[in-house]
This record gives structure tokens, sequence and C-alpha cells, in this order.
């Protein structure tokens, strides 16, 4: 009885203990967001880390954000891995996390605004975990329990750390396209990136193999492996980087069919630049003339025979490093994908600025004899494939939408056919 006791007491200490951060969290972030007293909110903070985040800087936080993504309206829900809180929150032009750690004596030492971060449920039946290589990807497996047309999609994301969702503000384009393909009978898994989950893995020797490649085709693997998934036929989504990616990626999971949304057929380097000055023509104080100068500098450097794997990450494209971009100077994209021997489809919209049909025409002419391969250009769609109107830009991803129909349709069809 005794021991039991004392299990009770330290459970139950636990739970109160999470309980006060939790609270201290809210408080906090309140403090801040809602009443503007940053004097106040300042003293959350640990002695430790609050001479590295002065006043101030606190206060320029606190104004500038509502100019940004609106005022603070509510939290949603809380998570926490241990010490580290997130406060999943709502704006008045996006949701996101703000993530709060706390020390031992329940001050904060960290505070930053991040991507919504997925939790699984315990009871979440559709949550699975699939282990590759180092770590253990997270993600969501729908699967048909009537009308199960034994096709499953596993989804490859875009550039950056990413979630499961392709989450961009209000945008969940892959929980659009995962949810329309199970309401018709089409299974699929779709992962949380290991740059979103476990960054401490990505470093400077990393290349898009450690981020993108391998993964993708570990997660195939396992659905190409697992008995109870004999008779699928297993499909490949890549969505911008993914579909960039998609020719090495097939090379090595060999699956029945590969869809590419919105991949870049030309070198990522000389794609940025054509980005910036984009950007710079449609807002100069966002994105200005030292910033276009800057990229063409960095891009020139890295076309250039002076570029070694020594070459600082500071005086290359993004700040990644040598070994990532030489790995993406290697690659040729359009001479390896004539190697896939499988259908292929790809899609692009014709509001999309960061990747365009300049190079969805690359990839159409190089298939110009493979009669297996579709190509479907939609006008109005974005990057994300949503419809907007308009002079494409960034402000589009704030726009609340919903993947279109049309581009829903052709790839079922595809799928099935």
């Amino acid at each position: 009885m005794k021991k039991l006791l004392t299990f009770f007491f330290i459970v139950s200490s636990l739970f109160f203990f999470s309980q006060e951060r939790k609270e201290i969290g809210i408080s906090f972030i309140k403090t801040l967001l809602v009443d503007k007293n940053v004097e106040k909110a300042h003293s959350f903070f640990d002695p430790s880390i609050a001479g590295q985040i002065p006043l101030d800087q606190l206060k320029t936080i606190a104004e500038q954000l509502p100019e940004q993504i609106g005022n603070f309206k509510n939290i949603l829900e809380i998570n926490n891995e241990g010490d580290i809180y997130y406060y999943y929150s709502e704006f008045e032009k996006s949701k996101l996390d703000i993530k709060v750690t706390f020390n031992g004596s329940n001050k904060i030492i960290g505070f930053f605004f991040v991507p919504h971060k997925t939790f699984d449920k315990p009871d979440d039946k559709t949550a699975l975990k699939i282990k590759s290589d180092n770590i253990e990807l997270k993600g969501t497996l729908l699967l048909p329990a009537t009308n199960n047309q034994k096709k499953l999609v596993v989804f490859v994301h875009g550039s950056g750390p990413q979630d499961r969702d392709e989450t961009i503000g209000e945008n969940k384009p892959f929980k659009d396209i995962a949810e329309y393909l199970f309401a018709n009978g089409i299974a699929s898994y779709r992962y949380d990136k290991r740059t979103f989950s476990s960054p401490e893995t990505f470093n400077d020797q990393s290349t898009v193999e450690q981020e993108t490649i391998n993964d993708a085709v570990n997660v195939a693997n396992y659905f190409k492996n697992d008995k109870d998934y004999q008779g699928y036929q297993i499909i490949i989504l890549g969505h911008s980087q993914g579909a960039y990616l998609m020719p090495k990626i097939a090379e090595k999971a060999q699956v029945s069919k590969y869809i590419f949304m919105a991949g870049n057929a030309r070198p990522l380097q000389n794609l940025l630049v054509e980005q910036y000055e984009y950007l710079h023509s449609l807002d100069p104080a966002k994105v200005s003339d030292a910033d276009v100068q800057e990229i063409k500098k960095q891009v020139a450097f890295l076309n250039s025979s002076e570029f070694n794997l020594n070459s600082p990450a500071s005086e290359l494209p993004l700040g990644q490093s040598a070994a990532y971009w030489k790995y993406l100077k290697d690659y040729n994209q359009l001479n390896e994908v004539k190697k896939i021997k499988a259908p292929m489809f790809f899609a692009q919209g014709g509001k999309d600025y960061q990747v365009t049909e300049k190079d969805f025409n690359l990839w159409k002419n190089e298939l110009k004899n493979d009669k297996t391969a579709v190509f479907k250009f939609y006008p109005t769609l974005s990057h994300l494939f949503i419809p907007v109107s308009g002079q494409p830009s960034p402000k589009n991803y704030e726009i609340k939408g919903k993947v279109d129909t049309m581009f829903l349709e052709d790839i079922k069809r595809f799928i099935l056919k």
C-alpha cells in the first residue's frame, strides 16, 4: 500500500507540474500578445536568458506580429514533449505553434513561433510510424475499409521543414489530396519530413538523399515488403522538391506509378535567381535589389570552377552546405527521368511563380516519345494547386483554399487507370 501511495503521489505531482506549466505558458502568451504588457511578459523568462531577449526585442515581436499574421485570437490545442510545450494558436490570418521551453523552475528558457506540429493521439488508428535509417517517421495512413481499390499513394514533400499535411498558412494540400483519394477508395501515407520532426539528423554533410530521397524510398519499400499490402499498387506523389527529385527516388524505389506536382526541370540554383527577380518586381521593399544581387553572386560562384566541397555555406545560395549543392550540381533530372519505366503524371499550375510553365514544357519535351506520360496544365492554380486570381504572389499562401477538384479528378483517374 505504501508503494502504491508513493506511486500515486509521484504521478499526481507530475500531473499538477504539467498543468502548472500549461497555465504559465497560457499566461505568458496572453500577457504578451493580448495585454501587450511587455515588462510582465519578460518576467516569465529565466534570468539566464532574459538578457538575450531584451525588452525592446520582445516589444517589437508584440507590435510586428499582427502586421504579419493578424491579431492573436485563441489557443486551440496544447501538446508537449518533455519540457517543450507547443501552444497551437489561431491568429486572424494564420495558425501556428508558439513553442515554449521551460526549465526545472518553470521559468521560460525558449520561445519561438513555428509551423504547427502534429501530435498523434493514443487512440488514433490512422497513426503509423515507419523506421527510416536512424529515425522513426511519424505519419498518417488512410486505408479505406470499403471500396478499397488496392492502390496506395506515398506523399513526398516540397523544400524546407514540412509536416505531413504540407501545411502552409491555413492550407494543407497533402491532407486535401489524401482525404479526396480516401473517399474514392485509394489508400495513402503521408509523413512528417525529417527536417521538420528530427532536424538534428541533418548536418553540413547531408544532401537531399538524407533530406528527402532515402525516407521516400524507405517508406515505399515498407509497403512493398509488408505482407498486409501484397497486391497493392504503390504510387509515389512528389510535390515541388519531391517532384524534382522523383527520378532519383524512382531509381531506388521502383513502384507502379509516379505523380509529379510542380517539379522544377531546371537547376534549382538558376530557378532561385528567377524567383528573387520576380519577388523584387512585386515588392522591392521585401526583396531588395541588394537581395537579388546577392543571390546572383552566390549562384554565379556555385556555377563557377571555384566552387568546391570546402566552399563556405555563407557564400552559397540559401546558406546550404557545399556537400548539399555538390549533389544537386551533379544531378540531372531530365536525363534521369528517361530511365523511369512506369507511367508518370506531370501537373503544373499557371499561377505558380516558384516553378513555371518553362519547367513543365521541359519535362514534356524530354518525354515526348513516352506514350505513358501524362501532362496536365491548370491555368488558374498556384504552386499548392489551389485556385487563385490576379498576379501570383506569396500572398496567395495566406488565403485559405482547397486543392482544385479538377486536378483531384485527374490524378484519381491516373491512379485507377
